[in-house]
């Protein structure tokens, strides 16, 4: 057995169970009203015959069968918003896949991929679908990724890749990432990126792929980290923005089970090769102050996921969510760092701290319009008669502090809040239309925190609601 020299993997198994290697794969599910489709793939036999067997969820009853005759399955006619267990067989031969489970039931706008929250296919780094990450790649397919989450302190490692060659209609699996969280896909003159965690406060790590995600380099470790326990990188999948010759995006260091996070901002010479470490550089990180004013009342753990940005004045800017749960007030403000013209490992300056509509106590993500040149935040909207995180918005800012409600994308204040969630959204601008991938909890989820899908979605015009 030879050392690993990628990233990638069809699917990642653990060196002592290679073996799984040479089953049947599930690698996609995607239920819908009444039925489920899935994908498949056998690296083991690919020239055998193969079927489904499903059948209700814990029951006794025997599998119901169907042949098998490409890689997607679509399966009809099954009773809507019940439980199924499932698996693909080789036909006449030894060889299955584990059982994959599936809730049928139809998710707001296209999914991606779906996990049940009993399903144990990537029990060793989760059990929920988050932090989405989009991008158009240069060929003009679109690329979703997604990590694996095991929940507070757990050890999750496992990123998903999915490709979409038909601007976002349809979707199919391309690879397993590992070790990678909070996975950030970008691309750079010509070529494909991936910014990640090791693990949750692991190594800050870098990969590349140059044929659209299917193989990439073995990740350079750029800064360490100590793992989910202990102070390390927090990188979620966050803007990469270019600014005078330099590429920059948030990056924060901290911990959540010492309640602690600082803030800075990660970049790069844009024409350095990303791949050597040393060309990185973070400016020193700056802790949340009680003192700063506007500053809420009570225990605050500080900020975290900002959003590099241009200013109006040009300054690069770090623009951050802020944990607001044991504040007054509880909900709507955002945190504005600024660097300066000291260089990019001086430290940010504290800016003001604003009316944020969207993202409080959640990640938003903020980019500006090159048409407008106004500033849009697309986020889940809090407010004392809105609980949880059931409404995606999207709020518009002519001058940088002061937001608005442009619209509401996904609006389900009727669902229960504990078992409802739309945040964490990855967007891009697509011409007159916003595309955006949306950790989606929906249907019987874990919680509304630790989501069961990945919904994409398009805002058609935009630009009519600023």
């Amino acid at each position: 057995m030879k050392g690993a020299t990628q990233w990638n993997y069809r699917p990642f198994t653990r060196l002592t169970e290679r073996e799984k290697q040479d089953l049947p794969v599930i690698c996609r599910i995607a239920p819908f009203a009444g039925g489920f489709t899935f994908q498949w793939f056998d690296r083991g036999a690919p020239a055998a015959a193969h079927e489904v067997r499903y059948r209700v969820y814990r029951s006794q009853r025997p599998f119901a069968t169907l042949p098998v005759e490409s890689e997607t399955v679509r399966i009809d006619g099954l009773t809507d918003e019940q439980d199924y267990e499932f698996c693909l067989a080789r036909t006449g031969q030894a060889g299955e896949s584990p059982l994959r489970l599936v809730r049928t039931g139809q998710a707001p706008g296209t999914v991606v991929n779906y996990l049940h929250p009993e399903d144990t296919a990537y029990a060793f780094s989760g059990h929920s679908l988050c932090s989405p990450t989009l991008v158009r790649l240069p060929s003009g397919a679109l690329m979703a990724g997604m990590d694996v989450f095991a929940g507070q302190y757990g050890n999750s490692k496992l990123t998903l890749l999915f490709k979409s060659t038909d601007n976002g209609e349809n979707w199919r699996y391309i690879t397993d990432i590992y070790p990678s969280f909070w996975p950030k896909l970008f691309v750079h003159r010509g070529a494909l990126y991936l910014l990640a965690c090791s693990q949750d406060y692991g190594d800050l790590l870098i990969g590349r792929s140059l044929d659209e995600g299917e193989t990439w380099t073995a990740p350079t470790h750029i800064f360490p980290g100590c793992g989910p326990f202990e102070m390390g990188p927090h990188k979620g999948p966050m803007p990469i923005v270019e600014h005078n010759g330099r590429l920059y995006t948030g990056l924060d260091y901290g911990c959540w089970r010492h309640r602690q996070h600082a803030n800075g901002l990660l970049s790069i010479d844009a024409n350095a090769d990303l791949l050597d470490a040393a060309n990185w550089c973070v400016t020193p990180f700056t802790h949340f102050s009680p003192d700063w004013p506007g500053a809420p009342i009570g225990p605050c753990p500080g900020c975290i996921e900002g959003n590099a940005v241009v200013a109006p004045d040009g300054t690069i800017a770090n623009y951050l969510r802020i944990d607001l749960a044991s504040c007054q007030p509880r909900w709507g403000k955002a945190v504005v760092l600024k660097g300066g013209s000291a260089g990019p490992e001086a430290p940010l300056a504290f800016d003001r701290i604003v009316d944020c509509p969207v993202g409080s106590n959640s990640k938003f993500q903020l980019y500006r319009d090159p048409v407008t040149q106004k500033y849009l935040m697309i986020g889940t909207e809090q407010a004392e008669d809105k609980p949880g995180r059931t409404v995606l918005s999207m709020a518009v800012s002519e001058d940088f502090y002061s937001w608005r409600i442009a619209k509401r994308i996904l609006d389900y204040r009727t669902c229960d809040p504990q078992c409802t969630g739309f945040q964490y959204p990855d967007w891009i601008f697509d011409g007159d239309d916003i595309l955006l991938l949306v950790r989606t909890a929906f249907g019987r989820p874990y919680n509304f925190h630790d989501a069961n899908y990945q919904t994409f979605h398009r805002i058609r015009n935009f630009r009519q609601y600023l």
